[in-house]
């Protein structure tokens, strides 16, 4: 709840749920297409610099999923189940894209992999910081639980980024 500055009289702001609610679903569906391609690549990839960091990133992306429909909730913002289910879809079609192989991995699929994460990731974190921005003025927002978002998406980032860049080197790179 916002603090009134003393002698005047609160004034309540509330976000646009019709606006605010395509844009959530949209973030919704990415997050939906995060958590699987997220889970997907720590399945796929059992190289110890790479599985555990991708095994606790999956798990935190589907968290920050499950944050996001209680934002939602707590907005009254309903979920569009067509969306979902169509971006469902979309992640495990996008697993079938060639990556250069018909019949086996690519060394090049964890490259692409790690680098669709970090934009994923990176989409997220301008969607907390929207919020963030509504939350100095709608008290149904938490700042602080949205500051710590936007910090583990930063984290995420970082993890992401030094993943990638293992990656180019091992894959891309001669003798």
């Amino acid at each position: 709840m916002k603090t009134p500055i003393p002698g005047t009289r609160p004034q309540i702001h509330r976000a646009r749920t019709d606006l605010l609610g395509i844009y959530l679903n949209d973030h919704l569906a990415g997050a939906t297409i995060g958590a699987g391609r997220s889970r997907f690549a720590a399945r796929s990839h059992r190289d110890p610099p790479y599985a555990e960091p991708l095994r606790h990133l999956a798990d935190e992306i589907a968290e920050d999923r499950a944050s996001l429909l209680l934002i939602m909730g707590s907005l009254g913002v309903p979920r569009r189940r067509y969306k979902v289910a169509a971006s469902g879809a979309a992640e495990r079609l996008g697993r079938l894209k060639s990556n250069g192989r018909l019949c086996s991995r690519s060394p090049l699929t964890l490259v692409i992999e790690l680098e669709f994460l970090r934009l994923g990731v990176k989409g997220k974190e301008l969607g907390w910081r929207t919020l963030r921005t509504l939350a100095e003025a709608d008290d149904r927002l938490d700042e602080q639980e949205l500051d710590g978002l936007i910090a583990r998406a930063e984290r995420q980032m970082n993890t992401l980024e030094e993943l990638r860049v293992r990656a180019v080197r091992e894959v891309l790179l001669t003798g």
